[in-house]
């Protein structure tokens, strides 16, 4: 039985690509936060496996196909003839960041109900990841935080991505309150700068992170993109550099990122309790020249790199 369980949402990535002659073509290509981190945890020589809905259709066969490619289980993902797939349409616009366009009313990944939930893969995993974006409609939303209150009464690592999608939620109210109401499962969170602003209501970092691990989490990792990223616990804060490469595209960067820290975390073999700040340390910047590895190709799934390949970054030092 897998390690690390995943639950959540997978969809399609259609990435604007240009071509030689500035056309703009959509290229397909995996995706969706928590199937991501379970993909690169699979990559890196952990167990992992994936809980989730999708349509019964062209595009989540497609997914399915691609997560038992990776070494993904999927006893935990339902094909639906009744619903459709997820679709996501992302392209960079003039100020560098990256505009989404999601095709997601009533979609597959709304509609996973908590009795759907093959909770033994649950009982035999040491690690639950989720996300927030099925927490945006019901009945996903329910299934999603009664699987997260299921795995921590049993005793298993709770990890947390808000994964901040505007446009996916009916207003920004709507989106706090549902992404703060779940932070009392998590051990660790992974956030943005900007989701750590939006959670936590405190424009200061400092005071920000102390909001966050006073809430009850123990880890909070916080991605800084080119600058690295942080590491925060009641034993200690710092930051940590990353490694020089040419970015392409940063799409699923962060989920490499975070399924590589979650990665080092279970093959530590230590409780929450037992894991320092060397051992964090240590994980993140694993992390750091994983998520940069996957920023030098298009695509989130597509561009994850091997251990291989992290560990030959590794070894030619982090850019300070």
């Amino acid at each position: 039985m897998p390690d690390i369980m995943a639950i959540g949402e997978m969809l399609v990535d259609f990435t604007a690509v240009t071509d030689k002659d500035g056309d703009i073509y959509y290229k397909q290509n995996p995706g969706g936060a928590p199937a991501n981190v379970a993909v690169m945890a699979a990559k890196l020589g952990v167990s992992s496996g994936f809980i989730g809905k999708l349509g019964k259709d062209m595009f989540g066969k497609y997914l399915k196909e691609t997560l038992e490619n990776e070494g993904v289980e999927t006893k935990g993902v339902i094909l639906d003839k009744d619903f459709s797939t997820t679709l996501a349409f992302v392209r960079k616009g003039e100020d560098g960041e990256r505009d989404f366009v999601f095709y997601r009313k009533n979609s597959a990944d709304l509609n996973l109900n908590f009795s759907e939930v093959n909770l033994k893969l649950i009982d035999n995993c040491k690690l639950l990841h989720f996300g927030a974006l099925t927490l945006t409609a019901e009945p996903s939303k329910s299934a999603v935080i009664n699987t997260v209150e299921y795995a921590k009464q049993q005793g298993k690592i709770i990890s947390y991505d808000p994964n901040w999608r505007e446009r996916l939620w009916e207003s920004k109210e709507a989106a706090v309150k549902a992404m703060r109401s779940v932070l009392r499962y998590a051990d660790v969170v992974k956030v943005s700068e900007l989701e750590l602003q939006i959670i936590t209501d405190c424009a200061n970092l400092l005071p920000a992170i102390a909001k966050l691990l006073n809430s009850g989490v123990k880890v909070v990792c916080i991605t800084q993109g080119a600058k690295g990223c942080i590491i925060a616990t009641r034993k200690g804060i710092e930051r940590l550099p990353t490694f020089k490469v040419e970015t392409v595209d940063t799409l699923g960067a962060g989920d490499s990122f975070f399924g590589a820290f979650l990665s080092k975390l279970v093959l530590s073999g230590k409780t929450m309790d037992e894991i320092d700040m060397n051992d964090l340390r240590e994980f993140a910047m694993y992390a750091n020249a994983c998520g940069s590895l996957s920023s030098t190709k298009v695509g989130a799934i597509p561009a994850m790199p091997t251990h291989e390949e992290i560990m030959e970054l590794m070894a030619k030092g982090p850019e300070y």
